[in-house]
């Protein structure tokens, strides 16, 4: 998860009485425990949250027997569906057999947490939906402070809100969702405040590529900060649309095996509408700020993709990501970024595609760049991405 979306995440289990937090920031100790307890052949998200729950698991302060760790999993074929069982293995071997994981998967939407369903997955999902919110005003306002600094002030401001109104507001769904919109609100305010610098017309970048990677800024060596100093705006594709594909593939699967008309589908189908609804009500008061960067609907993203990469014959990340391309250049995006880790298969399908894709669209720059942890000249590939950038923005205009 991004930051912001790992703080309102533990924010929604404190809400229903449970003692969370997010793991601490990650550094130069998680990549040498990560490296420790892997074999060099994991991709880096795995290193690294290896590394992250290993440190926390190393604290004085920190009795293993009280400890879960959340790792959701997933189907498909991604090297994300052996996180959690690699993860047990590797605390058993080293002596935290007491620690447990709890580990949700995408097979059911994700509504697989047992007791903790009812009250948690709501508040999980608005807490989440709101985190991306806030990062995409964050994404926006950014690029065009006048003083470095102000609008990520504004930002953990807003983002203690958000923890605050989660926590301290009852969990009852209606009483819960116009506390999270009145914070909205209150955020966007703040945001008003700011003096942005008027020639808001900075090259737009589209962010895409693996959910882990594109988001912690530690993996990708805060990839969207250096494209901003660059004079660049980006576009980074959020967690939530990952929830939305979830869904989808869920009702695919039942209507693939001839179970549209049961009561399992039944109940997808209220949970789908239920989150439209919660979606709709908090995104809502920012439609000002949205006007021209509104997230498209998860089927929009796979009928981009079907030219390319069907969803009947791919799975995952590389679905959205060749999708999401595709709607962002058509959205005036100047260029796109896959970020991914090092050897990670679906930016691999996905670069291989990327250059008909570029062809189809007039020549829009898309790079991959891929991270494994080790040093890289990033600054120096920015640049040169930046001017192929700007020479293609100015030849479509």
């Amino acid at each position: 998860m991004a930051y912001g979306s790992a703080r309102a995440f533990a924010s929604a289990f404190r809400a229903i009485g449970l003692e969370a937090e997010p793991t601490p920031p990650s550094d130069e100790r998680t990549r040498e425990l990560g490296a420790r307890y892997t074999s060099g052949d994991e991709c880096y998200p795995a290193k690294v949250t290896v590394g992250d729950f290993m440190k926390l698991l190393a604290r004085p302060d920190i009795d293993p027997a009280r400890v879960a760790l959340f790792m959701p999993t997933a189907e498909g074929p991604c090297r994300f569906g052996q996180y959690a069982p690699y993860l047990r293995h590797i605390l058993d071997a080293n002596g935290y057999r007491s620690a447990q994981i709890l580990s949700p998967t995408s097979g059911n939407a994700y509504d697989g947490l047992g007791d903790l369903s009812k009250p948690f997955v709501r508040t999980g999902w608005r807490a989440l939906l709101c985190a991306d919110l806030l990062q995409k005003l964050l994404l926006i306002y950014r690029p065009y402070e006048e003083r470095r600094g102000d609008t990520e002030a504004v930002y953990e401001e807003c983002l203690a809100d958000l923890c605050n109104t989660l926590e301290t507001t009852p969990t009852d769904p209606g009483v819960q969702l116009q506390s999270l919109r009145d914070s909205i609100v209150r955020c966007r305010g703040r945001f008003r405040k700011l003096k942005p610098r008027k020639d808001r017309g900075l090259p737009l970048i589209g962010i895409v590529g693996e959910i882990f990677c594109r988001l912690n800024t530690f993996s990708n060596e805060d990839l969207v900060r250096s494209l901003e100093a660059y004079g660049a705006e980006a576009w980074i594709s959020d967690l939530v649309e990952w929830i939305w594909y979830t869904t989808s593939e869920h009702f695919r699967k039942l209507k693939l095996n001839g179970r549209i008309w049961t009561l399992e589908a039944l109940g997808a189908w209220v949970r789908k509408n239920v989150q439209k609804r919660d979606e709709h009500v908090l995104v809502e008061p920012l439609e000002e700020e949205f006007r021209d960067r509104q997230e498209p609907d998860i089927y929009e993203i796979l009928e981009c993709a079907r030219p390319y990469l069907p969803r009947e014959g791919a799975f995952g990340e590389m679905v959205l990501n060749v999708g999401k391309a595709v709607f962002l250049a058509k959205k005036g995006a100047a260029g796109i970024i896959d970020i991914s880790p090092f050897t990670c298969m679906n930016g691999i399908v996905c670069e291989a595609i990327y250059p008909r894709i570029s062809r189809d669209l007039g020549g829009i720059p898309i790079r991959n760049f891929y991270f494994d942890g080790t040093q890289s000249d990033l600054d120096r590939d920015l640049g040169v991405y930046m001017e192929l950038a700007r020479s293609y923005r100015k030849k479509r205009t």
